[in-house]
Order: structure tokens, then sequence, then C-alpha cells
């Protein structure tokens, strides 16, 4: 593999990229296990629904301090190391969190594997571009969403059911071969693409992309998406326990069957070729507002109609926002994952914390209101932006 113009050449399209999608969906199905088991966590450590939401919250926290670590050392000494290692480095806290005899120490190893999967996050969106982006185009980017899709049907539809059998013990601890696994098949097949050493310093490129005006309206918009969407999630399964619903544990948590829309990832990647990231984004927005909206009344199928709306501007609003990361970096483009991600899950972090204070006090209502102030921040920042370049997005 040669270097043009200092970048190197990109691979075959399709040479590591199942194996590249198996570590994304393993690292995703880790991340959000106990999403679907909040009420069980809570009842079986005695804690209220805001504290077990911090078990989302924590991971997501130690992701976004993770992530000015792995992204800057991915540009130095390669994507493929990192994803290695940090797969790898995911299966003790994996099998820790599963034997965790109380609640302190089960955020403690759920901290433990937030700081593991950076190495995994903050490389993937500069390895896909780098890798196979130049090559099959936006669909690149559909595809690894659409693995982030299946880990997360894994991590919250397979732990519920399963832990409706064996217990949410065993359920989160069978987590443990997907990384395990994911390790030694990308190992053996990822292309390790050659290192540019960054000329200014490891972190001096981070810093330099806070500076960047295109990342930090990607990093707003693909915020926001996240912290309404694990809102959403997180305090939906309390609502479906609740009268009217009064679903046991495992059928609510079939509502997160609804992520297989996210299977939509590569078309979305196309339409985004074509329109752009920033009015893909700000047509996402409308969606999920709409989804909101939808999910407020008391029954089951407007909620499910409302959270499917939720659901599919997600992914669409994710996937452009990492093609906006993408595009706002042609160099140091590790830093400017982790700037974005750090961003991204820091702030996010709180989607699993501040929605469930509104829960406790106002039920739905409160959730949703939470979840439309983020998006209509993120359509402020978009829109304004356009106006000052003055091309306004229809």
């Amino acid at each position: 593999m040669m270097r043009a113009a200092g970048r190197a050449e990109p691979p075959a399209k399709s040479r590591g990229m199942a194996a590249f999608l198996l570590g994304a969906a393993g690292m995703f199905a880790v991340t959000y296990s106990t999403q679907a088991i909040l009420p069980e966590l809570g009842r079986s450590f005695g804690v209220t629904p805001a504290q077990a939401g911090l078990t989302i919250s924590v991971v997501v926290l130690a992701l976004a301090c993770g992530a000015w670590i792995w992204g800057p050392l991915s540009d130095r000494y390669g994507r493929k190391r990192s994803i290695v290692l940090a797969c790898a480095l995911l299966v003790p806290p994996t099998i820790g969190a599963a034997l965790a005899p109380n609640f302190g120490l089960l955020l403690a190893f759920r901290a433990l594997q937030g700081l593991c999967m950076p190495g995994l996050l903050t490389a993937g969106v500069p390895y896909v571009a780098e890798a196979f982006a130049p090559t099959i185009g936006g669909r690149a980017m559909g595809y690894y969403v659409a693995s982030l899709v299946a880990g997360g049907l894994i991590g919250r539809v397979g732990v519920g059911l399963l832990a409706a059998v064996v217990g949410w013990r065993w359920a989160i601890g069978a987590l443990v071969v997907f990384p395990l696994s994911a390790a030694v098949v990308m190992q053996r097949s990822l292309v390790d693409l050659p290192v540019e050493l960054p000329r200014a310093g490891m972190f001096r490129g981070a810093l330099r992309q806070v500076r960047n005006a295109t990342l930090l309206r990607a990093t707003v918009t693909g915020t926001a998406f996240f912290f309404t969407f694990v809102g959403c999630f997180s305090y939906v399964v309390y609502r479906l326990e609740r009268p009217p619903f009064a679903f046991g544990p495992a059928v609510g948590s079939l509502i997160f069957v609804l992520w297989i829309l996210g299977a939509a990832g590569p078309a979305i990647g196309r339409l985004a070729d074509r329109i752009g990231w920033e009015r893909l984004a700000l047509s996402a927005l409308a969606l999920a507002a709409l989804g909101l909206a939808l999910s407020l009344p008391a029954n089951v199928p407007s909620i499910v109609a409302g959270l499917a709306l939720v659901t599919l501007a997600n992914f669409s609003g994710v996937t452009a926002a990492q093609l906006g990361v993408a595009e706002a970096a042609t160099v140091d483009r590790g830093a400017a994952s982790a700037v974005y991600f750090s961003l991204y899950y820091g702030i996010g972090s709180l989607g699993a914390y501040l929605p469930g204070l509104a829960w406790e006090r106002y039920a739905w209502d409160g959730v949703a209101v939470t979840g439309f102030t983020a998006l209509a921040i993120a359509g402020t920042v978009l829109l304004l932006a356009a106006a000052r370049r003055g091309s306004p997005p229809p």
C-alpha cells in the first residue's frame, strides 16, 4: 500500500469491513447493555430510576474522557492497533459488571468499560473515512451506523429477553463474547493503514480541532440526537411498566426492536451524498420532534409510532453528523473524532440522567420536553450557520 500526497491509499472496499463492523456492533452492545433492565437494577440495588440511569451515564461520560486519549493516540500509532486493543481491554470490566456485588462497584466497572470504548469508537469514524469511504462513499458510514444498530439490538432486546430467563447478571455477562471474538477477528483481517505522524504534536491537533466551526456544528447536531434518543429509550421502559400498560420487563424490552430501523443506514448515507449532511440533519431534527409529539398520548400504537420516528431520525441525524466530522477534517482525523465524541458523549451522558429527574416529577411529558429542548438547540445552530452563509437549507 503506497502513500499518496501524504495519505494512505484506501484498501479494497470489502477487505476487513465485516470484522470491523463486528467490533463496532460488539462495542455498542456492551455500551447500552443495562438500558433495558434499569427497573430490574433499581429493584436489585434499591436505587431510584435516575440513579439506575447512572449505569448509562457513567459509561458515556468515561467514554467522553477517554476519547481525548484514544483519538490522538490512533493518529500517532495507528487505527488498527487502537481498535484491536480497545476490544481486548473491554473484556475484563464486562465480566466485572456481571459480578458486581453492589451498585457502587457496578458503576465502577461500567466506567472502566467506557474508558475502553473510545479506542474503537474514536478511531472508527476516521478508519471508515480512510479505508472504506473513498471507494463506496457515504454508504460506508451508513454501514458503520447500521452495525451500531445491530449491537444496540443485542444489548437492549437480547439482554432484556435473556434477563427474564436467567437473570440480569448472566445476561450482561454473556456479552463478553463479542469484544473477545471481535479482537481476534480484527487482528487477523483489518488493514493496517500507514500512519502519518502529526507534525505539531499528538494533542495539539485536538486543540486545533476545537476551533473547527464545521466540526462543532456536527458535534452539536449529533449530541442533540444522542441526548434525546437515550432519554426516550431509558425511561420508556418505566412508562411501559406503569398503568395503563403494566407490561413486564421482557415485553417492555421489545420496544427496542424499533432499532432495526437503523438498517436504513446505507440508504441514509447515499441520501447525504446527494443533499449534504446539514440538510439531512435538519430534516432529521424535524422528524424527531414529530416523533416526540406522537409519543405523548398514553396508547401503545401512538408510542410505538412516535418512537419509531425518533429512532429513524436519530440514525439519520447521527449518520449526517459523523459525515460532517469526516468532512470537517482532512488531517488529524483521530483528534477531530476525539473532539466530537468527547462532547457527544460528555453532554449526551446527561440524557440518561436529566430526563430521569424530569420523569420523576412530570412523567413522560417531562422526558419529552427535555428532548424538544435539545432538538431546538441543534436546529438553531444549523439554521444560524446556514443563514450566515446566505443559503438557508430549504
